[in-house]
């Protein structure tokens, strides 16, 4: 649930009841995702001014559990000369950039100046000194510009061993992963680019470098999301587990693999400073070949449920495994078993649409379709090896994701299936 102005603004048909929404208007990417003294930060690309893509800015919310949220006012408002597009946030602890005190360390966004002709874009830095509420931008920014027109989506983290920043940013046309550093976030080296590499059918974006640990060993995943080109079709991430030895990412595999076979996941980012150490994982829950068209009217677009991220040995390979936070009881939790040689299915339905998942025993794959707005196709995973396994299934107002750890399957997709007077029927 998410603390509003009033019950009516909040209760409109496909309103998520756990997944995060604005409060009004326009949303896509998460930005500035950050924990700091007890709240989780969601900051996201939004419209202030209209349910349409336009007047980049990044809205706010906080929650202390990553499903309650509390709308806070636009954090960073485009100007008559830039848009504010996607970037991240840092609390700087050690105040190496100046803009706080030792006692009082700044919150630090770094994001993308987009010049509102399209001609340009620049990264930008600014600072909050009350927990990301209001933000002063830095007097001399650009703090990095190339000089390119399509250079954006900077993911910033710090690196206890060095010292330093370090900056994940994309070049988008050129299908590549840049990597810089820096000593106090206003000036910036140039390390490596990574790519091109996997899925190249459409734009890079939006990219993300962070370790985890399997079996003792510390392995580097490499978040990429591009846009058309995804697995099904549309906007899709995808990702790359390999070495980074402080300088270049070196990928264990050329292969394309992809963080989710469905088609409604974009844009997802971890965040900064987890208490416990996880990574936990957020997407916008929407697909930009009909995002301004959902049928909605106060809001436009969902985020997904969090997700920990974590790695796993299927078959032989190291494989980024998703698996949600619990929502609770206010969604519908389900299962469906799925055995090789065996159709089944399940089908949530109301009195005028339906989502049905089903394992398709002829191909292997599990399959997802349902009615929809405009001409759509059924989502198919990648064919399925294991001789079974189980879905968990979660249903939400106008949404539904499975997730199957044990054989590293993920599937997120929109529906126009609403939770009152839904029914569920399985069939096998």
């Amino acid at each position: 649930m998410q603390s509003h102005l009033s019950e009516s603004l909040f209760g409109e048909t496909f309103r998520p009841r756990v997944h995060f929404t604005p409060h009004r208007n326009w949303m896509n990417d998460p930005n500035g995702l950050l924990y700091y003294k007890g709240k989780y930060h969601l900051f996201f690309q939004h419209n202030p001014q209209g349910n349409l893509w336009g007047n980049m800015s990044w809205g706010h919310a906080v929650s202390s559990d990553l499903l309650h949220w509390e709308h806070l006012p636009v954090a960073i408002g485009c100007d008559e000369t830039y848009g504010i597009f996607s970037g991240s946030a840092v609390i700087d602890l050690k105040n190496s950039s100046g803009f706080g005190s030792l006692e009082n360390p700044p919150m630090v966004a770094i994001y993308t100046a987009h010049n509102h002709d399209g001609s340009h874009q620049s990264q930008h830095i600014a600072y909050s000194l009350d927990e990301g509420v209001t933000w002063t931008k830095y007097a001399d920014n650009p703090v990095l510009d190339l000089g390119m027109k399509d250079f954006r989506d900077p993911k910033v983290t710090y690196e206890e061993a060095t010292n330093t920043w370090l900056m994940t940013v994309a070049k988008p046309q050129d299908f590549k992963i840049s990597f810089f550093r820096s000593s106090d976030l206003k000036s910036w080296e140039h390390l490596s680019d990574f790519g091109p590499l996997g899925a190249t059918g459409g734009c890079w974006e939006c990219p993300d470098l962070f370790p985890l640990e399997i079996d003792g060993v510390t392995k580097w995943v490499l978040l990429v999301s591009l846009n058309p080109g995804g697995y099904s079709g549309g906007s899709g991430t995808q990702y790359f587990i390999g070495h980074w030895d402080g300088k270049t990412f070196t990928p264990d595999s050329t292969n394309t693999r992809w963080i989710d076979h469905g088609r409604d996941n974009y844009a997802g980012v971890t965040f900064n400073n987890h208490p416990e150490g996880k990574r936990i994982f957020l997407g916008w829950m929407s697909n930009w070949i009909y995002a301004d068209k959902y049928p909605t009217q106060l809001w436009r677009s969902s985020m997904t449920l969090p997700r920990e991220i974590t790695l796993r040995k299927l078959d032989g390979e190291i494989s980024l495994i998703s698996t949600p936070l619990d929502p609770g009881s206010e969604v519908v939790k389900t299962q469906l078993h799925i055995t090789q040689g065996a159709d089944s299915s399940l089908t949530f339905k109301d009195e005028k649409n339906f989502l049905t998942i089903a394992f398709d025993s002829a191909t292997s794959e599990v399959v997802i379709t349902r009615s929809w707005f405009i001409e759509d196709s059924p989502q198919r995973s990648l064919p399925i090896t294991s001789e079974s396994a189980t879905l968990s299934i979660y249903f939400d107002n106008g949404s539904c994701e499975l997730f199957s750890p044990e054989i590293g399957l993920t599937m997120t997709s929109l529906s126009l299936v609403t939770l009152d007077g839904a029914r569920v029927t399985h069939q096998s």
